[in-house]
């Protein structure tokens, strides 16, 4: 149903303000010139134009308001554009008139901005909790046989995550393990204790080193991805052409990248523990002259089981994090190229951030609680 059009002629202490509101048709002409005359801009008397409310506007509206204008300007009155809406702006910008804009608000004072901040964050945050109850109710129905599930894509999704990722993630490890166990070296050696290298390359790469390296590589390759690929669609209209087709984007686009990298993750960060382990051995056999068989007895009798478990906990964790927020963004963005980029960038920011953070928590739960 169309909005009713609106005119209301309000008295100032200058002139007047006119609030225009609804769908303006040519219908709504005779009415806004009657309005138009009895507010008569002169000199010494101005018409402010609030057009906030206008959900649409024809030409011969915006001519009215042209005719008026320049009315004005003989009489030495002026006619000033107040706060419009996106339909009234898409009008008026099909016709060049140099109408005069109001002026700039005041800056906002250090507490205004502080808690203009607050509320964006709040909002922001309360945009994410619903798109990841939608997405994690939409994987739930595709692991339940609820809705289709895209196998093909899914394998796509974990080739692009997983295989491709492995040089990366591996190479990285591996010289984060290297520097993890020349560093612990240098200390124990003064103290007689290099065989304790094995312990400690093994417990922090298992327990801390390799989930957090993996899940910020991945953050930083698949995650920027993600929200790349989404908020391209998301411009072209790619997205819009599916909900029209009747397929839910959400189960379309999100359910095969949030499976698979949550499925890859965890397979990167065992290898990334494997390989950092192979870095402090090494250091261990050939800068330490530590015997092979003495580091892997030593490095094996410092671990458990729940060390390998709650690294592969948070890998998951951290994957799942990852994937909603790059989909956040992607969903998020309005506008061009440069809007894609800049909604890329802070994907992978707020993921970074979003792994160290819950690092911490992990840490205070494993260490101090459990």
């Amino acid at each position: 149903m169309a909005d009713l059009a609106r005119i209301q002629l309000d008295a100032a202490a200058d002139g007047h303000v006119l609030r225009l509101g609804g769908e303006l048709r040519r219908a709504a002409v005779r009415p806004l010139e009657r309005a138009i005359r009895q507010a008569s801009p002169r000199a010494g008397r101005a018409l402010f134009l609030d057009l906030s409310q206008v959900s649409g506007m024809d030409s011969a509206v915006v001519a009215s308001l042209i005719g008026a204008w320049r009315r004005a300007q003989v009489a030495g009155g002026q006619v000033t554009l107040g706060p419009m809406s996106q339909a009234a702006e898409r009008s008026l910008a099909m016709f060049r008139v140099a109408v005069e804009p109001p002026a700039a608000p005041a800056p906002a004072g250090a507490v205004e901005a502080l808690g203009g901040t607050a509320y964006g964050v709040r909002d922001a945050f309360w945009e994410f909790l619903q798109l990841a109850a939608d997405a994690t109710f939409a994987v739930g129905a595709a692991l339940t046989r609820r809705a289709p599930l895209r196998l093909g894509a899914i394998t796509q999704q974990a080739i692009d995550i997983g295989s491709r990722a492995l040089g990366i993630v591996g190479l990285i490890t591996f010289l984060v393990g290297l520097t993890v166990a020349f560093q612990s070296a240098y200390q124990l050696q003064q103290f007689g204790a290099a065989i304790y290298v094995a312990n400690l390359t093994g417990v922090s790469m298992v327990r801390e080193m390799a989930p957090l390296m993996c899940a910020i590589l991945v953050a930083g390759r698949s995650g920027s991805s993600i929200a790349a690929e989404i908020a391209t669609m998301k411009v072209s209209e790619e997205v819009d052409a599916l909900t029209v087709m009747g397929l839910d984007p959400m189960q379309f686009l999100a359910v095969p990248r949030l499976i698979a990298i949550t499925c890859m993750v965890p397979l990167l960060t065992a290898l990334a523990d494997l390989l950092g382990i192979l870095g402090g051995f090494l250091v261990g056999v050939f800068y330490l002259d530590i015997a092979g068989e003495a580091f892997i007895n030593q490095m094996l009798s410092s671990m458990v089981p729940w060390d390998l478990v709650s690294g592969l906990i948070k890998s998951v964790v951290f994957a799942w994090g990852i994937g909603l927020i790059g989909l956040y963004y992607g969903f998020k963005v309005r506008g061009g190229a440069s809007e894609v980029g800049r909604m890329t960038t802070a994907s992978v920011v707020a993921s970074i951030f979003y792994i160290i953070v819950a690092d911490c928590v992990f840490s205070v739960l494993f260490y101090v609680v459990l």
